[in-house]
Formats: C-alpha cells, sequence, structure tokens
C-alpha cells in the first residue's frame, strides 16, 4: 500500500460535509482547506464525483462548479486509470459475493473511478464507507481498496494525517 499523504476524495466526504459538520455557514474554514491542500498537490477528487455533485441544486453544486480550484477535479480518460477500473470491474463481475444489482450499480456510479484513480496515481481513497465483508447488496469501496492495495480513511482521519485545523482565533479585547 501506498503510504503517501495525497488523497482522492469521494463523493460522501463533500456531501456528508455540506449536509452537517462542516456546512459552509458553519465551517467555510473546511472548503478552504479543501482549496489550500489541493493548492499543495495533496488532494483532489475527479471528474465523475464532481459530475455527481453537479446533479444537485445547492451550495455544494455550486461550489463544485464555480468554487472549486480549476485544477480540483481530475480527468480520469487516461489509460492507467481505465485500466484500473477494467481489473476492478473484473473483480466485481467474478465475485460471486455481489448481486447483480450491486455488480451494475457499482459500474455507474463515481466510486469504482475513484479507486482506479488513487491506485493508478499512487493515491489514498478517502471516503466514509467502511469495509463490509459480508456485504452483498452493494460494492463498498473499502473493499475494493483492500482487494487492489490502495489504502482508505475517512475525511478525519484525512484532515489529521494533513494536520488540518480549525482554530477560533481569540477576540481582541478593547483597552
Amino acid at each position: 500500500m501506498s503510504d503517501s499523504k495525497r488523497y482522492v476524495l469521494d463523493a460522501n466526504v463533500f456531501i456528508e460535509a455540506h449536509q452537517s459538520y462542516y456546512r459552509n455557514g458553519i465551517c467555510p474554514a473546511f472548503w478552504l482547506a479543501l482549496a489550500r491542500q489541493h493548492e499543495t498537490k495533496r488532494i483532489v477528487s475527479i471528474d465523475k464525483v464532481k459530475a455527481e455533485l453537479l446533479l444537485g441544486n445547492d451550495w455544494l453544486s455550486e461550489w463544485a462548479k464555480d468554487k472549486a480550484p480549476r485544477t480540483f477535479f481530475k480527468q480520469t480518460a487516461d489509460k492507467k486509470v481505465s485500466d484500473a477500473f477494467a481489473d476492478m470491474m473484473r473483480w466485481v463481475q467474478d465475485d460471486d459475493q455481489f448481486t447483480p444489482e450491486a455488480k451494475s450499480q457499482f459500474a455507474s456510479v463515481a466510486d469504482g473511478w475513484v479507486v482506479a484513480y488513487a491506485r493508478a496515481n499512487g493515491l489514498a481513497v478517502a471516503t466514509h464507507e467502511e469495509y463490509a465483508p459480508d456485504a452483498k447488496k452493494r460494492v463498498p469501496m473499502p473493499n475494493v481498496c483492500l482487494e487492489f492495495d490502495v489504502r482508505y480513511c475517512n475525511t478525519f482521519e484525512m484532515l489529521s494525517e494533513l494536520k488540518v485545523q480549525f482554530i477560533l482565533k481569540k477576540r481582541r479585547t478593547r483597552k
């Protein structure tokens, strides 16, 4: 597995942050931190995640369209990424554990492409999905990561590894 402290972000990192603990109105520093970590080449996401985010009609879709750094969402139209995705699809299709619906769903969403991009570029996957050894009705990203030797973690672990902190400044007292 790669020991890299560089990450490709799953859609749920953005969606859960936007819908709960890091809403822009509560913690705009989270979104600024994403941009700054991108500038230092530590985090990216992919075009297929952006496409999922753009399906919404909210602040997050506007962020993905207009406010995220221009180079944040990387293209997956690359032979190394396509080859990695094809390997993953073969594994998913050949594994009797998953239902046909789970296999079809995995083929149609960004998840496999996120893991493929990570594998092809030596990155870790940041996701809120969890390893599920007995999963049948869906193909969890961590299961694919483990099968293909790709490191994964959640948002909080990623922020900790990147040493990102959200610190409230002390107010200046008037004399």
